[in-house]
């Protein structure tokens, strides 16, 4: 009876041991290993950031806007200054326009030159200044200058006294006024035909007159009020009162 043996390979311990390759980690690409072998964190290293042109034209926009801000923020306080004083005052004064009226304009010498055909005049004029105001005084200052026109040609100058109009005030002024006009025989004939044809002559007269206005105490700068008036008188006979049949005056000031 036969055995039947199984025969197992054994190893030869004196055999030499195969060589062995050691395990490397896969990496993947673009990243880096730490000390530790951690592949699955990335150390990343960025470079400095420098100050690009765009981010230096941005901050001087930014500071460009903060100053622009600025000033109109105090300018709007200004105005609000300003506009709350202005209230203030017109609250407490009331203040209204002056008014003025020609009352009466005499032709006191009409003199024309037949020899060079120049026109020597003069006039005397009554104004009616009234200030309406209880709390406001007006100073009329020296430089004033009135004069009497017609149409374009001026016939005669003169200026306003210096004095000081109270509250409440009416003030009738006395004004002379000479004047000399060349070449004038064309226009002794354009009035002649005005009076003839419509009964009446049209005049301006034109006053600037320097003042100073009295708040209470305070005495403020001084300014300018310009009065232009038209006049229509019956007639510029010399010696004789002219009687003012329409007077119309606009008022306003300037500083």
């Amino acid at each position: 009876m036969s055995e039947h043996l199984k025969i197992h390979p054994v190893s030869d311990p004196e055999a030499p041991l195969p060589p062995t390759h050691p395990t490397v980690p896969r990496v993947s690409r673009g990243s880096s290993r730490s000390e530790h072998g951690d592949t699955t964190k990335e150390s990343v290293t960025q470079p400095p950031q420098l100050d690009s042109p765009q981010r230096k034209k941005k901050g001087r926009r930014s500071c460009w806007c903060r100053c622009v801000c600025y000033t109109l923020l105090v300018l709007f306080l200004l105005i609000v200054v300003v506009g709350a004083a202005v209230g203030i005052l017109y609250l407490v004064f009331r203040p209204k326009l002056p008014d003025y009226n020609i009352d009466r304009l005499q032709l006191t010498r009409s003199i024309l030159n037949n020899q060079d055909s120049s026109l020597s005049t003069a006039f005397n004029v009554t104004i009616t200044a009234k200030n309406p105001n209880e709390k406001i005084g007006i100073y009329y200052e020296d430089g004033s200058k009135i004069s009497v026109l017609y149409m374009q040609t001026r016939l005669s100058n003169g200026s306003l006294p210096k004095f000081y109009q109270g509250h409440e005030n009416t003030t009738i002024i006395f004004v002379e006024m000479t004047g000399y006009t060349q070449n004038a025989t064309s226009l002794m004939a354009t009035l002649l035909e005005q009076q003839q044809l419509t009964g009446s002559i049209p005049l301006r007269i034109r006053v600037t007159q320097p003042v100073r206005i009295k708040l209470g105490k305070l005495k403020l700068p001084e300014v300018k009020f310009f009065v232009r008036c038209g006049v229509f008188v019956d007639s510029l006979s010399a010696n004789s009162v002219i009687r003012v049949r329409n007077s119309n005056c606009k008022f306003r000031f300037r500083l």
